[in-house]
């Protein structure tokens, strides 16, 4: 007996030592254990508005019904000269809020100068919840979605889509808060990540799993849900890979030193990848070295990691920053514990892992921001706390 206890505490001591080891592991790796998703997160009736042309009118589709009862479509046809107020679902708490949808899609400016506060967020992934309640906490909007910023810039750093159960409500909040910041001096900016050029190209890979269903009881293949017929796959393609606000860049992946070898400029580099966002990434012997540069899944800006190797240096950061007229560059793409600088305060790194809106997880998810206000620079907490960097 005494025997097999021995051999019994050797075997908790080196499954414990196992476990605290794989532990380390994982958040080494910017790892959490997940518990289950939540049936909610497969709820499709309710889904929606997802708006298509027809010819010479707009259509918004909603999924209606359930499981026992069965599924159908509902169609409401939308007049492309008035602007027209629809309804968008959320299953988590079974709410809702109404979004204005205009017609008039036009694509922004590249270059904002008005020394107004900064608040950039990254790769909330289609969580929807997790960005409601940041925004809230930090006095962007107030608890029925109102804009409360002011004049200020919140910027929306790439990866809004895929993974996430809450993609299109994600979308369509983005959508809503654009239209009240516009009406009191704000603005949001969206830059386009590789998560949003993957599904503007029919990758949906990284989608979760829900909106294939979504797509098929539409009457749609998946790929239509932001293709060139869809509206919100208009609105994503008149987004900006970069921009500069108030002196910073900001780009979802980074910038390669080739821009400024390539001599191109912020708009170039806007122009240049917006005329390949449906087109797959392959090398391609007829393109030129600015376009393989900037569409590359390796070097272009929505892709770069560069910030992120042990190659780069600081005088090459420098000099691109000095090139593009800017004090430092704001990007997400490659996660991080926390918000933080590097190569002297020229580089913020923001991409954390944010809470999923269907899911728990431990440790704990919590997201995090960078506010940037008269030349200083802070992590915004999801509390509300703000912490100079």
């Amino acid at each position: 007996m005494k025997t097999i206890l021995i051999y019994l505490k050797h075997f908790l001591i080196v499954t414990c030592v196992i476990i605290a080891i794989g532990f380390v592991g994982i958040v080494s790796q910017h790892g959490h254990i997940g518990f289950g998703t939540d049936d909610l997160a497969y709820k499709v009736g309710g889904e929606g508005p997802h708006i298509f042309a027809n010819e010479d009118k707009l259509e918004a589709l909603y999924i209606r019904g359930g499981r026992e009862e069965g599924f159908y479509t509902e169609k409401l046809n939308l007049t492309m000269q008035k602007d027209t107020n629809l309804p968008v679902y959320l299953a988590f708490d079974d709410s809702t809020f109404n979004v204005q949808v205009s017609n008039n899609i036009s694509i922004p400016e590249s270059t904002y100068d008005d020394g107004e506060n900064i608040i950039a967020i990254s790769d909330l992934e289609g969580n929807y919840r997790a960005f409601r309640d940041f925004l809230i906490a930090n006095n962007v909007i107030d608890k029925d979605l109102n804009w409360t910023f002011n004049k200020g810039h919140l910027v929306l750093v790439g990866d809004m889509v895929d993974r996430g159960y809450s993609t299109t409500q994600l979308l369509w909040l983005i959508y809503k808060l654009e239209q009240d910041a516009k009406s009191q001096g704000g603005l949001v900016h969206f830059i386009v990540g590789n998560h949003e050029i993957k599904n503007m190209q029919g990758n949906f890979r990284s989608a979760a799993p829900k909106y294939l269903p979504v797509a098929g009881i539409l009457g749609k293949q998946q790929y239509d849900l932001f293709g060139p017929r869809a509206f919100l796959g208009q609105w994503l393609q008149s987004k900006n890979v970069i921009e500069r606000i108030n002196g910073h860049l900001f780009v979802h992946g980074g910038l390669h030193p080739g821009i400024q070898e390539q001599g191109l400029n912020i708009d170039d580099v806007n122009r240049i990848v917006r005329q390949h966002y449906r087109q797959f990434y392959f090398p391609n012997a007829a393109h030129s070295e600015s376009v393989t540069l900037l569409t590359s899944n390796k070097t272009g800006p929505a892709w770069y990691r560069g910030y992120f190797k042990d190659d780069l240096e600081q005088t090459r950061v420098d000099s691109t920053l000095k090139y593009l007229e800017a004090k430092a560059v704001i990007v997400g793409h490659t996660i991080q514990f926390k918000v933080r600088e590097l190569f002297n305060r020229k580089v913020f790194a923001i991409d954390v892992k944010h809470p999923n809106d269907y899911s728990a997880s431990f440790p704990i998810k919590r997201s995090e921001g960078l506010l940037i206000s008269k030349g200083e620079y802070y992590r915004l907490l999801d509390n509300g706390e703000k912490i100079q960097i």
